[in-house]
């Protein structure tokens, strides 16, 4: 126990949250499920992924078998574990509890672990029209969709500057520096920054809408550090204006955009394309893009590491969300982070032996730019269909359209991304995505 004290005395910054999970979680080898529990723990701890501890009561112990193995915890204590024992098969070590736990933590007293890598471990998340199946997310996951949405609603910390926090906050290594080479490779998304520059305009003028924005990224930024989001009002007029918007991160810009703001005016005339007859969500395939509280559904499977799936040079997409935002720019925001997730994929369809599996490890992929046109009003909570077509590649590049509808049929946005598709030098296979 004085290890334990002592731990806690050299770290004072380290912390361990113990929250109510919000969905039921499964726990399961080989389809055989071994736990499953609607009163989960989410553990958050420093320095480590989160983990859910299950109750006791919700375990089938027929399954498993004590063990002599022990461990400890200088932050929590000792652990007790068991085995998984199915058939003839066994699993040694993958389910463990603090009998005793530090009293800081409690509260994880007759609650179990379990090892994510030797088992499955699931979230369980009921939402949207009623008969609508259940989602599975597989754990650990990135995070919520509120982890999402805090991450792109950057706050203000002065006259239009804004800032967005690093992900986890703290990041790996903070508080216990040897822990930095844990950190996970952990690009900001082009979309993701692109978001965050239609919320920071909203925020800088807020008697307008932002109707379209166009971002050029410059160099990779990271999740690992906090970004500043610095607007420049170009010209402020009582019907139209005109930003530059910078993501700058460690004094150095990140990405650029300009954003054209609207004082919307009633419908003098309307009219839009109409959305193509493919698949709807349930026919088409559902991806785990680990977040909870997201749902995406590709048609023909077309986002695939399958080297051999081959097709038309286009992609299509559902996406819906748990949580329905309060504001109008909120919307906005969660619709346009994902538009940079498709392109690359479509270009490379049509293209045997070339497929999402290469990306990052033999190919360095990554937009260069992206431009979005709002339309509509948006919500998130509905589903949306993503229209992407790839028209171009060559030359390491990529060059996609793109267009958002309701699942009524309603055009939300438009949208064209610039990509680069290109080897990575042969010092630098397997390296990081160069943007």
């Amino acid at each position: 126990m004085e290890e334990n004290l002592s731990a806690w005395e050299r770290y004072p910054g380290y912390e361990i949250n113990l929250l109510p999970c919000d969905s039921v979680t499964r726990v399961s080898y080989k389809n055989k499920i071994v736990a499953e529990s609607a009163a989960s723990l989410l553990v958050k701890e420093s320095e480590h992924d989160a983990r859910l501890y299950l109750p006791e009561d919700d375990v089938n112990w027929e399954n498993f078998q004590v063990s002599d193995h022990q461990s400890n915890c200088p932050f929590k204590g000792d652990a007790s574990y068991w085995s998984l024992k199915l058939d003839d098969e066994i699993q040694e070590n993958v389910a463990w509890t603090y009998k005793e736990p530090v009293s800081k933590v409690a509260g994880l007293k007759g609650y179990v672990s379990f090892d994510m890598e030797a088992l499955k471990v699931e979230l369980i998340q009921k939402w949207g029209e009623e008969g609508d199946e259940p989602i599975t997310t597989r754990f650990p996951t990135w995070g919520d969709a509120k982890d999402l949405l805090a991450s792109l609603d950057v706050q203000p910390i002065g006259e239009n500057l804004f800032q967005s926090d690093p992900y986890p906050n703290p990041p790996v290594g903070t508080i216990i520096e040897e822990l930095k080479e844990r950190r996970k490779r952990s690009v900001v998304e082009g979309g993701h920054q692109l978001a965050q520059a239609v919320v920071a305009a909203s925020k800088a003028v807020p008697n307008q809408r932002v109707t379209s924005a166009s971002m050029i990224f410059s160099k990779a930024a990271s999740f690992d550090a906090p970004s500043d989001v610095r607007v420049n009002v170009l010209r402020g007029g009582r019907s139209f204006s005109c930003l530059d918007v910078q993501t700058v991160q460690a004094d150095s810009m990140r990405s650029a955009a300009i954003v054209l703001m609207d004082a919307s005016d009633k419908d003098r005339l309307k009219h839009a394309c109409e959305m193509p007859k493919v698949p709807g969500p349930y026919e088409s395939t559902l991806r785990d893009w680990n977040v909870s509280g997201r749902e995406i559904r590709v048609v023909d499977n077309a986002y695939t590491a399958d080297l051999d799936h081959m097709g038309p040079p286009e992609l299509h997409a559902w996406i819906r969300f748990r949580d329905n935002p309060e504001e109008q720019y909120q919307h906005k925001a969660l619709m346009t982070q994902a538009i940079t997730h498709w392109t690359i994929a479509a270009a490379m369809r049509p293209h045997p032996g070339i497929s999402q599996a290469l990306a990052h490890v033999s190919l360095s992929t990554g937009p260069l730019k992206a431009d979005i046109n709002f339309h509509d009003d948006v919500d998130v909570s509905q589903w949306m269909l993503y229209v992407n077509d790839a028209v171009y590649a060559g030359k390491g590049h990529a060059q996609g359209s793109g267009k958002i509808f309701s699942i009524k049929g309603d055009l939300l946005a438009t949208y064209s991304i610039h990509a680069m598709i290109r080897d990575f030098p042969a010092s630098a296979k397997g390296g990081r995505n160069a943007m």
